[in-house]
C-alpha cells in the first residue's frame, strides 16, 4: 500500500454520479468530500456565458436554461461530439467530462493538497475509442492518468479489502470465484473474476453502455407524461425542455422512492396545471421488467462464456447506484440461489478500488520489494482487421483478438496486397461486430503510403496488435519484403486528434478555476467550440 505523500488517487467517472477517494495514512481508501459536503458528485456541467457549474449547482441552473445542460456525457465517450449542442454549440463529451475532473481534483485538493497523478475507471465493456477518450478527458483536467481500470475489478478489489475476504496486502485465503453485477446510472457491466493470492484474473465481461439506470427513469417520465396528457390533452411536458427537466428529477425521486418503500406518491406540476398520481413497487417493475431480464440474459451469457455455473461462485457483489432497487437483488437470488452481497456503499466502492490499484500502481514505480496484487483483464470486444474478401468483393473482418481474450496480448496475422503497383497499404481496425464488419465500430487506420514501383500483386503484409491490459491499442504494419513499417497508436476514426486535445489544452489551463467556456465574450484566446458546420478548431466532426 502507499502513503499519503505518494497521493494514490482513484476516481470513478460515472454516468450520473462521481467519486474521488485517496489512500489515508494507513493504506485504507477514503472518500473525499466535494466543496458542497457531499462525497458524491453529480456528474453534471452547465455552461455560463462565462464560465462553467458544475454539480448541485449546475443542476439547479439547468432547471431553468437546459440548452445550457449536459448530462450523461459519459454515453457518448468515444464519440464525435456530445449528443446535443449546448447554447448552440457542439463539445466534445471529452471537454464536458473534463470538466467534471477538474471539480473533483479542485475539491479534493483542499483536503489533500495538490497532486496529478490518478487512476480512473471505466466500464469493463467500454471500447478502445471510449477508454482513448476518458484519458483525454483527465488529461484537459490536468492530471497525469497512470492507469485505466475497470470498474468492476476496482469493485472487486474494494470488497475484497474493505469485506475482509482478502488481506490488507490484497491477497485472498482461499480462491474466490466472484460475479460482480455493475448497474451504474447510465451503463451496465457484468464481470466474473477469479482470485488466487494476490492474482485478480478476469475470466469474461459483458455489458451495455446504454443500459442504466436512466432507461428507468425514462421509462416513469412515460408514465407521468401519459398520466399528465390524460387530464391535460393540450400539454405534453415532453416537448419542453423546462418541462423535460421537471419529469426527469421527479422520475428519479419516485425511482429512489419505491426503492424505500412499496408505493410513492408523484404529484407533477407544469405551466399550471397539475396531477397527483400513486405509483407501486409492483407497478414499476412491471414497467420496467424488459431492462432488468436483459441485466439478467448478460449475467447468464456471461458466466456461460467464462465456464461457470451458479455452483462455482463463491461471491455475488452488486455494484452501482441503481442495484439498490429491490427488484436487482431478488432476481439475483433467484437467479443464482444466493443473495447478493451490498454490504460497502455502492456510490463509493468503485473510487475505493481505483485508489487502491494506484496505490500499487505507485508502488510498482518505487523500490519496495513488498508483494503486490496483479490484476489480469480480458478484452470486452473482439478487435479485427476489416478488409475485403479476393473471392467474393465483399468485407470481410479479420479476428485479431478474440472477445474475452486475457491482457496483455499481442497478435499477428499475414495479409496481401489486393493489386499490382499498390502505392500505400490501409489498415482499417474494427472492434465487435459480425463477419462482415457489421455493427462494429470502426477504430482507425494505420497506413503504410509511399511503396514503391513495381510492387507484384499479393506481396505479404504483416500486421501486428498489441493491446495492453488497461484496454489501449498499437497496431503495426509492416512489408518485410521491402523492411518498411508503420507503427501508431492509430489513426483514430472518432475522438480528438492530439493537436485538438492540444489547442483544448492550451486554452482551458489559462483559467482552470473555475474552466471557462470557450469561444465566450470573455476569452481573449484559445479555440471556440465547434459550431455546426464549422471549420475552426478544435477539430471535432459532426455525427
Amino acid at each position: 500500500m502507499s502513503t499519503p505523500t505518494s497521493k494514490a488517487i482513484g476516481i470513478d467517472l460515472g454516468t450520473t454520479f462521481s467519486v474521488i477517494a485517496y489512500l489515508d495514512a494507513n493504506g485504507k481508501p477514503k472518500s473525499l468530500p466535494n466543496s458542497e459536503g457531499d462525497f458524491i458528485t453529480p456528474s453534471v456541467v452547465f455552461l455560463e456565458e462565462d464560465g462553467v457549474l458544475v454539480g448541485k449547482e449546475a443542476i439547479k441552473a439547468g432547471a431553468l436554461e437546459p440548452d445550457r445542460l449536459a448530462q450523461f456525457a459519459k454515453r457518448d465517450m468515444g464519440e464525435a461530439a456530445f449528443s446535443k449542442p449546448l447554447a448552440g454549440e457542439l463539445y466534445p463529451p471529452e471537454v464536458i467530462q473534463s470538466f467534471v475532473l477538474a471539480k473533483l481534483k479542485a475539491d479534493a485538493e483542499t483536503k489533500i493538497g495538490p497532486f496529478t497523478q490518478a487512476v480512473i475507471t471505466v466500464p469493463a465493456y467500454f471500447n478502445e475509442p471510449r477508454r482513448k477518450a476518458t484519458q483525454d478527458a483527465g488529461k484537459l483536467a490536468g492530471l497525469d492518468v497512470i492507469d485505466i481500470i475497470n470498474e468492476p475489478t476496482a469493485a472487486a478489489i474494494a470488497f475484497g479489502v474493505e469485506s475482509g475476504f482478502l488481506n490488507e496486502k490484497g491477497e485472498s485465503a482461499k480462491t474466490e470465484r466472484v460475479v460482480i453485477y455493475d448497474l451504474g446510472g447510465g451503463t451496465f457491466d457484468v464481470t466474473i473474476m477469479e482470485i488466487t493470492g494476490q492474482e485478480y484474473r478476469v475470466k469474461a465481461t459483458g455489458g451495455d453502455v446504454y443500459l442504466g439506470g436512466i432507461d428507468w427513469d425514462y421509462r416513469l417520465v412515460e408514465l407521468i407524461a401519459q398520466k399528465f396528457m390524460e387530464k391535460h390533452s393540450d400539454l405534453d411536458p415532453r416537448e419542453d425542455p423546462v418541462g423535460m427537466q421537471r419529469l426527469l428529477r421527479e422520475a428519479e425521486d419516485a425511482k429512489r422512492s419505491l426503492s424505500q418503500r412499496e408505493s410513492v406518491s408523484i404529484i407533477f406540476e407544469h405551466k399550471g396545471e397539475g396531477i397527483r398520481a400513486t405509483l407501486t413497487r409492483q407497478a414499476f417493475e412491471h414497467l420496467s421488467a424488459d431492462l432488468l431480464e436483459r441485466t439478467r440474459f448478460t449475467t447468464q451469457t456471461v458466466l456461460r462464456e467464462a465456464g461457470w455455473e451458479w455452483s462455482d461462485v463463491t461471491r455475488l457483489l452488486l455494484v452501482g447506484g441503481s442495484s439498490r432497487m429491490p427488484m436487482v437483488a431478488n432476481m439475483l437470488t433467484k437467479l443464482s440461489g444466493r443473495a447478493p452481497d451490498a454490504s460497502l456503499s455502492l456510490d463509493e466502492a468503485v473510487a475505493h478500488g481505483a485508489a487502491i490499484y494506484a496505490g500499487v500502481k505507485l508502488a510498482q514505480g518505487t523500490s519496495s520489494n513488498t508483494p503486490q496484487p496483479t490484476i489480469q483483464n480480458v478484452n470486452s470486444h473482439a478487435l479485427s482487421v476489416l478488409g475485403v474478401e479476393a473471392a467474393t468483393g465483399r468485407p470481410r473482418a479479420q479476428v485479431m483478438i478474440p472477445r474475452n481474450t486475457p491482457l496483455p496480448v499481442n497478435a499477428k496475422s499475414v495479409f496481401q496486397t489486393q493489386k499490382p503497383n499498390q502505392y500505400s497499404v490501409v489498415v482499417n481496425v474494427v472492434q465487435g461486430g459480425d463477419a462482415s464488419g457489421n455493427n462494429s465500430t470502426p477504430i482507425g487506420r494505420c497506413v503504410i503510403r509511399d511503396l514503391p514501383d513495381g510492387l507484384p500483386q499479393g506481396t505479404p503484409v504483416e500486421v501486428i496488435f498489441r493491446y495492453r491490459s488497461n484496454g489501449r491499442l498499437t497496431v503495426k504494419a509492416r512489408v518485410p519484403r521491402l523492411n518498411i513499417e508503420a507503427t501508431l497508436a492509430i489513426e483514430r476514426a472518432s475522438g480528438l486528434t492530439d493537436e485538438a486535445i492540444q489547442d483544448w489544452d492550451d486554452y482551458l489551463t489559462e483559467k482552470r478555476q473555475p474552466p471557462p467556456l470557450p469561444g465566450s465574450k470573455n476569452s481573449k484566446s484559445g479555440p471556440p467550440p465547434l459550431r455546426p458546420n464549422a471549420k475552426t478548431p478544435p477539430p471535432i466532426k459532426k455525427r
